[in-house]
């Protein structure tokens, strides 16, 4: 049977979301702040077989969308702030990197993940039925998910017991590819990934692809992946997460289900974490009585200020970068330049006995900058008001049309509806932690998002005018 170039990089595209979560290997160096990501791989060869099929046809798609017009303004708007501060940019250098050459790092990054990825995600499903999507992308996350759950499983069982066995089941998936052997010392679990708050973003992108599986599912087992997300999530230690599979959960359940499906299901729930819980209490009672009261530890952001050095970081750049935006409110001080300027408004109380500050943000000789932390935070500093009211308005417009698409009377556009919904709830609350934009989860929600306004009639009624 002869192979098509379509085929060649529907697969990719399929094999690079399976290994989204791979990335505890020390990667490919040239690839910059991609260099872990093993999907990566598959993305840019999948894109080079895009390429050849459109020389070869000499036709090139070009989706058609609100969302991609308000994405191109913020893009032109990024270029905009480096023109407007051009003088203060030409003469920033900081970390033996200069201001021109941290702004084309950046934008170059941003371009890969929202124009090459994008274009290669949207191309790579644009002749495919919604039903096929949903199905082959929710099953390899699936997959994903199971292989996450076995390392995630024999971690617990080791950092909880001790039990080596399970230790050395672990270390044979250094094996597995983009994968090496690592364990957290303080009691959280990465899975895969290579720390806990990345095992957490990747618990952010599949929650609403395995939630669906109780909208389309009639057995028992369509609560397990649900369930695998929930204590994957605990045992991760993030209190993001925590929070943002929170929110996506109830997001779900209120989109989807009637009041009485929500009792039933609220019933069962409760019934299932109540037997879990008296079977742990009664294996390690003091066990359990710790971790709750550390959990509930994690929450308190006022304390934890005090006494924990990456709450101190985070805070206190996210002030730096706020006095930042107090200082070129309108322009912004140019996109992939608050590393420059942050650094003159570190607040004491963040730096002080904080070996973060001393060993890397403020030691020159540490080629990274510091992150921003929050992506909101990041674009007023960068891009100002303006830029920052575009990517919001960005938002805005998915967040209400993908709420109609949940509203569709086709099963399909109805399901992936509610998982773009669950998805696109996840990643606006994720933002407000991280700065990047190297979320290969919101990209792909955002290529099945233009292709459901594209392809299904629901973009030709009122709610989408």
């Amino acid at each position: 049977m002869k192979i098509t170039l379509r085929q060649i990089y529907f697969s990719l595209f399929l094999i690079g979301v399976f290994f989204m979560p791979f990335n505890s290997w020390e990667g490919i160096s040239f690839l910059g702040e991609f260099k872990r990501e093993s999907s990566v791989i598959f993305f840019l060869l999948g894109f080079v077989f895009v390429l050849v099929e459109i020389i070869n046809t000499k036709k090139i798609c070009i989706p058609k969308s609100g969302v991609l017009t308000i994405l191109i303004l913020f893009l032109l708007w990024c270029v905009l702030t480096i023109l407007f501060n051009f003088p203060t940019v030409l003469d920033s250098y900081y970390k033996k990197t200069s201001g021109v050459n941290r702004f084309i790092r950046q934008f170059v990054s941003l371009l890969i993940s929202c124009v090459i990825f994008l274009y290669f995600y949207y191309y790579s499903i644009k002749d495919i039925e919604l039903k096929e999507i949903l199905q082959k992308i929710r099953k390899v996350l699936f997959f994903s998910l199971i292989v996450v759950c076995v390392y995630g499983f024999f971690e617990i069982i080791y950092l909880y017991s001790g039990f080596y066995p399970a230790y050395q089941v672990m270390r044979l998936f250094d094996y597995f590819p983009f994968t090496e052997f690592d364990i957290q010392l303080n009691g959280r679990i990465s899975s895969v990934t290579w720390e806990s708050p990345a095992l957490a973003t990747y618990l952010i992108t599949i929650a609403g692809w395995m939630f669906s599986y109780i909208i389309t599912n009639k057995s028992l087992y369509k609560y397990i992946p649900t369930l695998s997300i929930l204590v994957l999530t605990y045992y991760s230690g993030s209190r993001t997460a925590l929070i943002v599979i929170l929110v996506q959960l109830l997001v779900f359940l209120f989109i989807y289900l009637n009041k009485k499906q929500l009792i039933k299901l609220f019933l069962l729930f409760s019934i299932t974490a109540l037997f879990a819980a008296v079977t742990i209490f009664l294996s390690k009672p003091e066990r359990m009585l710790y971790d709750i009261e550390k959990k509930i530890e994690s929450l308190d952001f006022k304390d934890n200020l005090k006494t924990n050095i990456s709450n101190q970081s985070r805070f206190g750049i996210q002030y730096a970068n706020l006095m930042v935006f107090k200082e070129y409110p309108i322009t912004g001080a140019g996109f992939g330049q608050q590393g420059f300027h942050a650094v003159n408004y570190y607040p004491i109380w963040a730096k002080k006995d904080n070996w973060e500050f001393k060993y890397m943000y403020l030691n020159k000789n540490d080629p990274s900058f510091a992150p921003g932390y929050n992506l909101y935070i990041r674009l007023l500093a960068e891009t100002g008001i303006i830029g920052a009211f575009i990517f919001l308005l960005f938002i805005y417009y998915l967040i209400k049309k993908t709420y109609w698409f949940s509203k569709s009377s086709k099963k399909e556009t109805k399901v992936l509806g509610i998982i773009l919904l669950v998805s696109f709830s996840g990643y606006v609350l994720n933002f407000m932690q991280l700065d990047t934009f190297r979320i290969f989860g919101f990209w792909i929600c955002l290529a099945i998002f233009v292709k459901i306004s594209n392809t299904e009639s629901i973009s030709n009624t009122k709610y989408l005018k």
